[in-house]
């Protein structure tokens, strides 16, 4: 057993999916022209009034109640002060005693079974600028300054590296059910600093806190906890004392990098928003809320399991992507029969070996429910080996054709005709005259060895199972 344990709590920033900033009208549309999306408000500029967005409010509920959070009747927002180039006012509005909501959980899948990982609040506030350094320069780009975002702090029930890479990805694919956010790192509308000390398996007491920062994937938030637990426990062992302070993660170097000492709530000089009054939120609104939050991953799992008959493993794949369980629920229900295992064993298989291979998600392939099942069909009637099919359907999403196109340009029909197959299965006896030899000596390889011949002088299109039934009838006889 190792000699300490890690304590990790994370924060999460998400990008809510408005059309307009959280207090001005300016655009969050992403790739823009720097500084074209700017006013005088989310610049900062002097008498400019703060006008707060309707829909990050229902956002931020949503959220909320889905990871089972308490949300406050009476709330009310701050400013948090600090000064960096692109934070142009020099203070963010945040939330800091009266958050929107506290006391929420999220449970996860470890080795050891479901664990819950608390969720101390979720609150609102707004994003600061990006920087772009250059050579001789940093340049400031003011477009994201303004955009509503949503800070979701875990408590510290977080064990492992392994554990934090799947709360965030439980996580994102609540927020992606929600249809909230786009989740998308690479834009950053979601990014994740950790908190992570160590102390003596057993104890109660945490040891000092450092913050990590700078991860952008969630295998970088699991690779960076995983360096620091390394470098934390070889700084104890050496009895040197620990301090706390924010760290940098180096992506090329694949370790952490010291920035500053870690600041503490005093240091941001929070006080009330002078020009954003406190407000109610009502039971009322609440609960007009809770009624429009869809099916959730956990739901959609049992569903999957009691009224389709999935493996709890398959429906969690297959859930894991909220677009990805539609599509699938899509082809479940113009399937003939009860069984849905031969969807689901493409779903699981070819189809995700594809998305893998393209990067993309298994929606993300657009091929249609018809097309698949018209696929599956073919298969079904043993029209096209399964070698053939998958081919096929690679074909389909290179080229948006329908599986009966490609089969008949590619001639792929497969030959279940004893009659046809019987010619060449003459000749594949009188060729391998050895093989037969060996089979009827005992050597059951030896017909396998037959079966591949046939398939190889028919190029592929003999049908595997009735190709083994004849030989066998033949060389028996």
């Amino acid at each position: 057993m190792p000699k300490y344990e890690a304590v990790i709590g994370l924060e999460v920033h998400l990008h809510l999916s408005t059309r307009t900033k959280a207090f001005c009208g300016c655009s969050t549309e992403f790739g823009k022209e720097a500084n074209s999306q700017t006013c005088p408000v989310c610049l900062g500029l002097p008498g400019s009034l703060p006008v707060f967005n309707r829909t990050v409010l229902d956002y931020a509920i949503k959220v909320a109640l889905a990871l089972n959070c308490k949300v406050q009747e009476y709330t009310k927002f701050d400013r948090k002060n600090y000064f960096y180039p692109d934070l142009p006012k020099d203070y963010q509005i945040s939330q800091y005693d009266l958050p929107l909501s506290l006391d929420g959980f999220l449970n996860i899948d470890t080795d050891a079974g479901l664990k819950r990982i608390g969720i101390t609040r979720v609150h609102m506030e707004e994003d600061a600028g990006k920087l772009i350094h250059e050579d001789n320069a940093s340049l400031v780009d003011f477009n994201r300054t303004g955009v509503p975002l949503l800070e979701i702090v875990s408590q510290p029930d977080i064990s492992s590296p392994e554990e934090a890479y799947q709360y965030l990805s439980a996580l994102k694919t609540v927020i992606e059910y929600l249809d909230v956010s786009d989740c998308d790192m690479e834009k950053g509308s979601l990014r994740c600093d950790a908190n992570i000390s160590l102390r003596l398996q057993g104890e109660s007491s945490l040891g000092v806190k450092t913050e990590l920062k700078n991860m952008n994937s969630f295998k970088g938030v699991k690779d960076a906890l995983g360096y620091e637990i390394k470098r934390q426990s070889e700084l104890l062992e050496l009895g040197e004392i620990l301090m706390q302070e924010t760290r940098l993660w180096d992506v090329k170097e694949l370790k952490t990098v010291s920035m500053r000492t870690k600041e503490g709530a005093k240091d941001y000089r929070y006080f009330p928003e002078p020009d954003l009054p406190p407000f109610i939120i009502t039971a009322l609104k609440i609960e007009e809320i809770r009624r429009a939050i869809p099916e959730l991953p956990h739901e959609k799992i049992r569903r999957f399991v009691e009224f389709y008959g999935l493996l709890e493993s398959d429906a969690k794949v297959l859930a894991s992507s909220r677009k990805d369980a539609l599509f699938a629920e899509e082809c479940f229900n113009s399937y003939p029969g009860k069984d849905k295992k031969p969807i689901v064993n493409w779903f699981i298989g070819p189809l995700l070996a594809e998305a893998n291979n393209r990067n993309l998600s298994i929606s993300g392939l657009n091929i249609s429910s018809a097309h698949l099942l018209e696929l599956l069909g073919f298969l079904s009637r043993n029209e096209i080996s399964n070698l053939a099919a998958k081919a096929v359907l690679s074909d389909m999403i290179d080229t948006a054709k329908s599986p009966e196109e490609i089969i008949k340009s590619k001639n792929l029909i497969q030959i279940s005709d004893g009659g046809a197959l019987k010619e060449i299965m003459e000749e594949v006896i009188s060729e391998n005259q050895k093989s037969v030899a060996d089979y009827k000596s005992g050597k059951e390889n030896a017909l396998m060895f037959l079966v591949g011949q046939l398939m190889r002088k028919s190029q592929g299109k003999a049908n595997p199972k009735i190709a083994k039934e004849l030989l066998k009838e033949r060389l028996n006889a």
